[in-house]
């Protein structure tokens, strides 16, 4: 326990005070509002609701202005104001073969039925400053139609009709819920894309990467990426249906991977997964990567020793809410527990330096 410092009240409020004239900046510049942010860094936006498991682009672009930008802390605000809503029930698997397609893409078949969509994306782009984003002028248009609702089957199912790619499992048992109930080992498949959902990005793409850099020998195409809108149901027991409560925008990737077979299983190719809140790509492609590697032991590989295959390791150090809080706790006072180590040290150098002139004399 703590002991309180004398003054240390009236510290933490001026500190407060400080907080929030650093956070307005110079009062010359307009104040950006949270409808800017939720506009124009969407995809900050986007990662704060995934990180955070709450989707409102509202409260996160709050969030990331209460928190001067830094993504973690408004992570840490959104789900602690998570925790104060009430749960009036659960929604229904939504269908991201019916999703209104903004981007589609694949690198395993040119020739998708549908088509392949680019979107709104970095990947053709120069990295280079525009500086004519700083005279504030109207971007150019793009010829862009309206959403296709139409149904697009995911690119998998065509390897799946011949029988060359694992059949996905199928289950009508309720998934354990993360948000609900402490993360607990062994962990199944719905635990960990859960945990995998929610963790850092950062994190999940250093795992990610890892996998390509031959620590968990799993090299993958994305068979699709999908991001478009989705529609919400709830069924209703008072009314004995269920009805359309939401439209949400997903990130969906679905990875094709290389396998040769194993005591248990015929060569064929292997399934990774990743659904994330908005646009999410990145995310979403490190989280499929990271599922095939922690899916060795179902699919009777060897465990490689890779640290993207050690399940605890993985999903116990992805979240970055519990990872900031203890790293953070360490600048708080440790005033008493340092006072007991400096004695400590102070004892055993004395009988260090007692025994050493014992054994001059």
């Amino acid at each position: 326990m703590y002991v309180a410092v004398k003054g240390g009240e009236r510290a933490i409020a001026n500190a407060h005070r400080w907080l929030a004239e650093a956070r307005r900046g110079d009062v010359d510049v307009p104040e950006i509002q949270p409808g800017q942010i939720r506009e124009q860094l969407s995809l900050a936006v986007n990662r704060v609701m995934a990180e955070g498991s709450l989707y409102d682009p509202d409260l996160a672009a709050l969030a990331i202005k209460q928190a001067r930008g830094d993504l973690i802390e408004a992570i840490f605000l959104i789900r602690a104001y998570r925790t104060t809503l009430p749960r009036f029930g659960a929604s229904l698997p939504v269908d991201t073969g019916a999703m209104a397609c903004e981007r589609r893409i694949s690198a395993t078949f040119k020739d998708l039925p549908g088509g392949q969509v680019l979107g709104p994306t970095f990947d053709y782009t120069l990295r280079l400053i525009d500086f004519t984003l700083a005279a504030n002028g109207e971007p150019p248009r793009a010829e862009k139609g309206v959403p296709d609702k139409a149904e697009k089957p995911h690119v998998t199912g065509f390897l799946n009709r011949e029988g060359l790619i694992e059949e996905a499992v199928h289950s009508d048992e309720a998934p354990s819920d993360l948000t609900r109930e402490p993360l607990e080992f062994p962990a199944d498949r719905p635990l960990r894309l859960q945990a995998l959902t929610r963790a850092d990005e950062g994190f999940t793409l250093g795992m990610a990467y890892s996998t390509q850099r031959g620590y968990a020998r799993n090299h993958a195409f994305v068979g699709e990426l999908r991001i478009g809108v989705v529609t919400v149901e709830m069924e209703i027991p008072e009314l004995g249906f269920a009805i359309e409560i939401a439209e949400i925008t997903l990130t969906e990737c679905e990875t094709v991977n290389q396998f040769k077979g194993s005591k248990s299983e015929p060569p064929q190719f292997t399934r990774g997964y990743g659904l994330v809140f908005g646009q999410t790509e990145r995310k979403a492609i490190s989280m499929a990567l990271v599922d095939r590697a922690l899916r060795w032991k179902e699919l009777g590989e060897d465990n490689a020793g890779a640290p993207a295959q050690d399940t605890a390791f993985v999903l116990s150090h992805g979240d970055n809410i519990q990872a900031t809080g203890f790293l953070e706790h360490i600048k708080l006072p440790h005033y008493v527990d340092f006072q007991a180590e400096l004695e400590l040290v102070r004892k055993l150098r004395a009988e260090a330096m007692s025994s050493v002139q014992e054994a001059a004399e």
